[in-house]
């Protein structure tokens, strides 16, 4: 949870000229991208869109905060999304206990994130950013398959897009 930085004139322009409820156009947008908003409140207050309520799951969360991020005229987002608990049954399981840290409240993920984010910068490629955050470039297809349906080609990437860079072994 908490406030994210997005560039202000960069990303998809969704809002028409005049129009009163930008709100309808971000749940739109979620809508098109397969993100159930229905248990989400999109609040939009001149450039920071506030985002409360409870989305289904992590993944469902992080996108929901880059896709109202990631529109023109955006350059804040309030992420109070919550995320429902699991219950997971852990009775067969044997073993020690270790700590887990929290990838992505250091790397511009917030509180309780499993991904990390990245600011597209001139030049850059999903194969310069795999080899940048995992050290090899052929795996920009993570990246890829983890911002879905946000992008749709691997080249069709923008300056100032933030984009979900999931932990080893996610999607």
């Amino acid at each position: 949870m908490g406030f994210f930085d997005f560039v202000k004139d960069a990303g998809e322009k969704i809002f028409k000229p005049g129009e009163a409820k930008a709100e309808g156009a971000i749940q739109a947008a979620m809508a098109d991208n397969g993100i159930d908003h229905s248990g989400m409140t999109i609040e939009v207050d001149g450039s920071t869109v506030k985002l409360s309520g409870q989305a289904t799951d992590i993944m469902s969360k992080e996108k929901a905060v880059l896709i109202a991020g990631n529109i023109e005229g955006i350059d804040k987002v309030d992420d109070q999304l919550t995320v429902p608990a699991t219950n997971a049954d852990f009775s067969d399981v044997q073993g020690s206990v270790e700590t887990v840290q929290n990838i992505g409240s250091g790397g511009g993920g917030g509180e309780g994130w499993s991904s990390r984010t990245y600011t597209v910068v001139k030049g850059d490629t999903l194969s310069k950013i795999s080899k940048e955050m995992y050290g090899d470039a052929n795996r920009y297809n993570q990246i890829f398959e983890a911002n879905k349906p946000m992008l749709k080609h691997p080249d069709k990437i923008y300056p100032g897009q933030v984009l979900r860079i999931p932990a080893d072994g996610q999607a």
